[in-house]
């Protein structure tokens, strides 16, 4: 990346600004989407989906249940309904298969907050800040868990941002807009990628899963590498990168196994050579060991 110009500039002239932003595009469409899903029924009186997103009904057939949710139940004492474990499981099962982080790039309403605070940390070159280790997310998912089991409660849930954003929308944001808000300064002004990164216990829950999920990021064509530092620049969780990119040496395979990556496809967007590509864990062997076993990537 050149000095003055923006991640993904050299993209946005080899490619083209559309081939340089269609998975920024369709993040950004699945999240509206979702939003608009859960707000046609109160607001319209089409039922497509009912509930929110602890727990859902769609199309008066399908149950979801965020398992982070369905977890804080049972630490409570309490035997969800076989709709809720139901629900539970598929919602699981989904995510083991195309990656637990995708909730966080795909489906929370809050990344398109934190997203916004990147973006104008980039555009104002704000540097430093507070520094977190990204285990302080783990203890957060922790105390929640802990939360549950000792007050019978499930106390996240009404400080939980997403659940905030969800129910602010239909019944009023009050109190919402201020943590919302508070997040975004976070961000901007405290430290990058604070809450994502470094803080959110849902993330950190969904990174658990999507350690072993299949579907994942890899740096196919990571030969025709120019080291421009687009793809560390726009990664929320840039120590993924590295080991995938520069790990030819080290014996380890191109794809991205960090439950930490949120196959957000930024990076696919952003690079010009299209070193970037959607695959799965099993395409992780090296060219020159084909038979060989996939090489896993220690979480960081």
């Amino acid at each position: 990346m050149q000095k003055g110009e923006f991640p993904g500039a050299e993209a946005v002239k080899s490619k083209g600004w559309l081939s340089a932003h269609r998975y920024l595009l369709f993040r950004r469409l699945s999240q509206l989407l979702i939003i608009a899903l859960f707000l046609t029924g109160p607001l319209f009186g089409v039922w497509i989906v009912k509930g929110n997103m602890a727990s859902s009904l769609t199309l008066d057939i399908l149950p979801l249940t965020d398992p982070l949710v369905f977890l804080q139940t049972l630490l409570t004492g309490n035997l969800p309904v076989q709709a809720g474990l139901i629900g539970a499981a598929i919602v699981l099962l989904f995510y083991f298969v195309v990656g637990g982080r995708v909730f966080c790039s795909w489906v929370c309403p809050i990344n398109m907050v934190t997203d916004a605070a990147a973006w104008l940390r980039r555009k104002f070159r704000l540097k430093g800040g507070t520094t977190y280790s990204r285990q302080a997310r783990y203890w957060m998912l922790l105390a929640i868990l802990l939360l549950a089991a000792t007050t019978g409660s499930i106390i996240w849930e009404l400080v939980n941002p997403v659940s905030l954003v969800y129910r602010g929308l239909i019944f009023g944001m009050g109190i919402g807009w201020g943590v919302i808000f508070a997040i975004f300064l976070l961000d901007l002004l405290v430290a990058h990628n604070a809450w994502c990164g470094h803080l959110c216990p849902v993330g950190a829950f969904y990174s658990l899963i999507g350690k072993l999920s299949l579907v994942r990021i890899s740096a196919a064509r990571r030969q025709e590498c120019d080291d421009c530092l687009d793809c560390f620049a726009i990664c929320p969780e840039q120590q993924v990168i590295k080991p995938a990119l520069k790990g030819a040496e080290r014996n380890l395979g191109p794809v991205i196994l960090s439950g930490q990556c949120t196959n957000c496809g930024r990076c696919i967007d952003v690079c010009a050579k299209d070193v970037f590509v959607i695959s799965t864990r099993f395409s992780n062997q090296l060219p020159e060991s084909r038979g060989n076993s996939n090489q896993e990537e220690v979480m960081s």
